[in-house]
């Protein structure tokens, strides 16, 4: 097994992939931007070292600052947790050539399936049913007005490189077509210094549907759904696994697909292949090439450690899971608890923690890692934490969730845990009659 593996991302997913690594009897290495030296990954980790000031650009998405700190600690490997380089190519290539291991797929993989409108050619060669719109990027207006007339309206405009709701938006119809398709362009350049877009039929009422996948060279397994429709502006606020919605000739068919396509393209780590669903069909949205934030819901009713799995994959080239072996027990829900006023449109609450007790109990767990003292610094993603409960069917789940947020104290800054209890009593909800335009069209919030 490796020695020692670098993480290079920092918070929640930075403790949680130490965990793992110390399970491992892995040395851990953690990097840190200026303002986080007193964070929780910084203090598990072995070794830490200062990667640069608190700007992502020049700390954590310092690629020549994380390559001195991987020469300098002699690491052997790097996992990227998700955000920040984790779906850079580039940085993974960089790994490859200098012989460091790349905890996630190779770097062609990487960037082939991180262009949407690649990725969308890629599935439909493999099998998938894929949203009608545009074959390929679209440059010029006159193109893009040909596509919405064959198509119809509404459309959604998306960036080729993009994620996340940026570079998106929604046309309803002619007349805001051109403003909206001049908007996303801009967007997209300035998110991801590239212009390119493309367009797509919209659903208006669809389910978000992922299946998570493992591979290595000797086969492929799915650790079967989580629907992430629980959304707000295109970000997910709640997961949970398996799906209410879907039947056992859905699942099957849907599963089959995924596994052949992930199969086929020599995928290599976890993954997860995103679908939108609507009157029982299901239609490719991407693929993530990384951890998923929601991947411990998934590992609640599978018993299944993904990181040490990726580990294990990114060592030995090979999964050491079967299908046979994968029997989902139960229902999980995760909910993500942001640093944000949910009151105040959802303003990001920096500042220092006071008081701060974290749930327990039977099937309940807490990714995260604040602490009484801890400063929630402005400069990063406001998620501070989730909180995954497990039951034997939906309805306990949430009650579960529902005991677990009751219990959970955070003093000195405002967070999302009284939103996240409004939306686990609504009627909507309970009954899981909602899409993933639920919370931006009812205004709930």
């Amino acid at each position: 097994m490796f020695k020692k593996i670098l993480i290079a991302n920092r918070g929640e997913i930075a403790v949680r992939i130490i965990r793992a690594c110390k399970e491992w009897g892995i040395s851990t290495v953690a990097v840190y931007s200026d303002v986080d030296k007193e964070s929780m990954h910084v203090r598990l980790a072995d070794e830490s070292i200062c990667i640069g000031p608190h700007q992502p650009v020049n700390s954590y998405l310092n690629i020549p600052a994380i390559m001195s700190a991987i020469e300098l600690t002699n690491s052997e490997a790097v996992h990227p947790g998700y955000g920040f380089l984790s779906e850079n190519h580039n940085f993974a290539k960089i790994l490859e050539e200098s012989n460091i291991k790349f905890i996630g797929p190779s770097s062609r993989l990487i960037k082939m399936m991180g262009d949407k409108i690649q990725a969308k050619k890629i599935a439909k060669e493999n099998g998938l049913p894929v949203i009608e719109g545009s074959e390929g990027g679209v440059s010029n207006l006159d193109e893009a007005k040909k596509v919405c007339k064959k198509i119809g309206f509404p459309v959604l405009i998306k960036a080729a490189g993009g994620g996340g709701g940026k570079g998106m938006k929604i046309v309803n119809n002619e007349n805001e077509f051109e403003k909206l398709f001049i908007m996303a362009k801009s967007e997209a350049q300035k998110y991801f210094g590239n212009d390119e877009v493309y367009i797509e039929k919209f659903f208006e009422n669809p389910r978000h549907i992922e299946v998570q996948i493992m591979s290595g060279k000797n086969r492929t397994v799915h650790l079967h759904e989580r629907d992430c429709s629980v959304q707000r502006r295109h970000q997910k606020l709640i997961e949970e696994t398996p799906s209410p919605i879907l039947n056992d000739k859905i699942r099957k068919d849907l599963f089959e697909k995924t596994v052949s396509m992930v199969s086929k393209i020599g995928y290599e780590g976890a993954g997860t292949v995103e679908y939108i669903y609507q009157d029982k069909k299901f239609y490719f949205l991407e693929m993530n090439t990384r951890v998923q934030v929601e991947h411990p819901v998934t590992e609640m009713v599978t018993g299944i450690d993904i990181i040490k799995e990726q580990i294990w994959i990114a060592f030995t080239g090979d999964t050491a899971l079967k299908q046979t072996d994968i029997a989902p027990r139960g229902h999980a829900i995760e909910c993500r608890i942001n640093a944000e006023d949910a009151g105040k449109n959802f303003q990001p609450s920096p500042g220092i923690i006071g008081m701060c007790h974290q749930p327990s109990g039977f099937r309940t767990r807490v990714d995260g890692s604040i602490y009484q003292g801890y400063k929630v610094t402005p400069y990063y993603d406001s998620m501070i934490c989730k909180v995954i409960t497990q039951g034997r069917n939906r309805q306990e789940a949430i009650q579960r969730m529902q005991r677990s947020l009751d219990e959970f104290v955070i003093e000195g800054i405002s967070t999302t845990i009284d939103l996240h209890k409004k939306l686990l009593e609504h009627e909507k909800f309970l009954k899981s009659d909602f899409n993933v335009s639920w919370l931006d069209n009812d205004k709930i919030i």
